[in-house]
């Protein structure tokens, strides 16, 4: 395995349309839900007397390298003042919840491990030296209690144990501490072993349980790449044996895995949470920097691309609780809920359109993926995800200039004060690889660069290729975006107090009523691209800077009884109905409401 290192907000930033795309989220909810949302704004973490549990911490977890990436002060300012709010209620022995001593025992401790995770974030971002003092004495204190009967992992804290080893990474590097590693076999011990339970994921029974939730999945998939050394164990790459069992019977074409909060099948009208989006690519970002296996930053990709901004709306106020990949409508269901246990508004986009988990966890998705276009180790520098940015660090800095993935043309310049090497993954379905205009071999580049100035250009062509999904239904994918119809639709604002919560504009919950055909099929697999210009918003639905024209038509697709707003999970019939005709088909992240997984009428 080829290790990596990621650099910290600090060494790279964010160019072009990702830092455009980091901008909105911190002119949108995440920057602002301090101010607007109780559980943030009054939490017991900072002294307050609403939610003392998850929703800081997951909060902070994105907000803090959001407000770094972007050299935002006021934000800065702000996460400090939640840090040390923290960091001044932690206890003589190293708790740090907002739990009193004798209620410890029944305090679900998944809240420990997510904290010290975000500690760890917070450090990687300020270099604050209090953090690495306050991580080891609360991870010394949860060893003791553990060690000593007191309390137990139960509840989420079982089922996510291992997020508890990104913190403990960090303190066995720091201190070498034989308890550190004592720690480690008794969170595996106490928690919840997936291996056991992948019979339980191929046909979804659609009960609310902790083995089939699908943000516990997401999370799960890093558990292998983050623990085993620790644990002194070989590493297997289980997580992709568990992730092949989990798209055999779950999949989406986004590839993650439907998830209205358990495993849902193969449905493309049933919902994927958004924690789940975001949980995922953690997930996949720390297996690539833990194994250097390339097929987890092209996963990586597929999901940030696709999945995470089709869940956010364009300036990022609201955000859905479950998308769905045929998504024709987003209006409550006025009989039961189409879900497995959802709400009927959980694909609504809004403030706090099911729990408020995703609320505060959406955050994470993109400043956590804006930290992984470069990686390192020793000598070596890669460009792991080509994404618009600059880094610069320990001599070297790098300017990538690019529109990818809405173009696959890249441009870096590099200015060194040593010799070192500089590698670029190559994503594995480029094809026509050009290296400063010579024609190059399809595969991953490697560079001897020497001190000074040296400029590379690299570009190469993605075919747009109809990708096989069940029941006879097909995806338009090109490169590493998905493309759907877009459907065009009206909005319905609702503006209300709920639970004790004032949403009004911008941060309000809307309903996303269709006014045009959705009842579409490929006529066959002849398409035409069209690139355009990025524009103010990169996942813009009204200018979206790449389409793809294909010929289609209608059909008699039907809705799923008794819903007014749910596609059938499969057309009635797949007899045209209509000429065809050339639709516009707009990059999924773009298409709020869309069809996407659609039959082929001629092949």
């Amino acid at each position: 395995m080829n290790k990596w290192n990621f650099y910290t907000s600090k060494e790279i930033k964010p160019d072009g349309w990702l830092r455009r795309q980091l901008e909105i989220q911190a002119e949108g909810l995440s920057g602002n839900l301090h101010k607007i949302w109780p559980d943030i704004r009054d939490s017991k973490w900072i002294g307050g007397n609403c939610e003392g549990w998850e929703r800081v911490p997951y909060w902070l977890d994105g907000f803090i390298p959001l407000a770094y990436l972007l050299e935002n002060e006021d934000m800065i300012a702000t996460a400090k003042k939640y840090i040390d709010a923290i960091l001044s209620s932690q206890e003589e022995d190293g708790w740090i919840c907002p739990c009193s001593e004798k209620k410890r025992a029944t305090y679900d401790t998944w809240a420990i491990q997510l904290i010290c995770k975000t500690l760890k974030v917070y450090y990687d971002c300020s270099g604050d030296e209090r953090i690495p003092d306050a991580i080891y004495r609360v991870m010394k204190n949860y060893y003791e209690l553990l060690r000593d009967g007191k309390i137990k992992l139960f509840m989420w804290g079982k089922f996510r144990w291992f997020e508890s080893f990104i913190s403990l990474n960090f303190l066995y590097e720091r201190y070498k501490e034989e308890w550190i590693k004592d720690l480690a076999k008794i969170l595996k011990k106490q928690g919840f072993d997936y291996n056991t339970t992948t019979e339980n994921w191929k046909k979804p029974r659609h009960i609310w349980v902790l083995n089939t939730h699908i943000v516990n999945l997401a999370m799960m998939l890093k558990s292998e790449a983050v623990s085993h050394n620790l644990l002194g164990d070989e590493y297997t790459d289980n997580a992709e044996k568990l992730r092949e069992i989990l798209d055999r019977y779950n999949g989406t074409a986004f590839e993650g895995f439907t998830g209205d909060e358990v495993l849902s099948g193969l449905d493309p009208t049933r919902g994927t949470e958004c924690c789940a989006i975001v949980e995922q690519m953690y997930s996949y970002e720390e297996i690539f920097a833990h194994t250097g296996d390339n097929k987890w930053a092209e996963r990586l990709e597929v999901l940030a691309f696709n999945a995470l901004p089709a869940t956010l709306s364009e300036d990022m106020w609201t955000h859905q609780y479950v998308q769905q990949v045929n998504q024709i409508a987003c209006q409550k269901t006025m009989i039961m809920a189409p879900w497995s246990t959802n709400g009927p508004e959980a694909h609504l986009f809004g403030l706090e359109p099911n729990f408020g988990c995703c609320t505060a966890n959406f955050n994470q998705g993109w400043p956590k993926f804006a930290l992984t276009p470069f990686m390192h180790n020793g000598n070596t520098i890669i460009n792991a995800v080509m994404l618009p940015s600059v880094l610069n660090a320990d001599g070297v800095e790098i300017r990538l200039e690019t529109d990818y993935p809405f173009n696959n043309r890249m441009h870096y310049y590099i200015e060194s004060e040593k010799d070192f090497t500089f590698r670029i993954r190559i994503p594995s379905f480029a094809k026509n690889l050009k290296v400063n205009g010579e024609e190059n071999a399809t595969e991953d580049l490697e560079f001897n660069v020497k001190q000074g100035k040296t400029e590379i250009e690299i570009e190469f062509t993605a075919e747009p290729f109809l990708k096989k999904r069940p029941n006879e239904l097909y995806a338009l994918q090109m490169g590493s975006i998905l493309f759907s119809v877009p459907i065009k639709f009206s909005k319905k604002i609702l503006e209300r107090t709920r639970k004790g919560v004032e949403r009004k504009f911008p941060y309000c919950d809307y309903h996303f009523i269709p006014e045009s055909d959705w009842n579409y099929a490929f006529s066959d697999d002849n398409f035409e691209v069209n690139y355009n210009t990025v524009g103010e918003y990169p996942f813009s639905g009204e200018n979206p800077p790449v389409t793809v024209t294909a010929n289609m038509q209608k059909i008699n697709w039907g809705l799923k009884f008794p819903y007014r707003s749910i596609a059938r999970k499969t057309p009635k019939s797949r007899v045209p109905l209509s000429e065809t005709e050339k639709c516009e088909l707009h990059p999924y992240g773009s298409a709020k409401l869309r069809m996407t997984e659609m039959p082929v009428l001629k092949k």
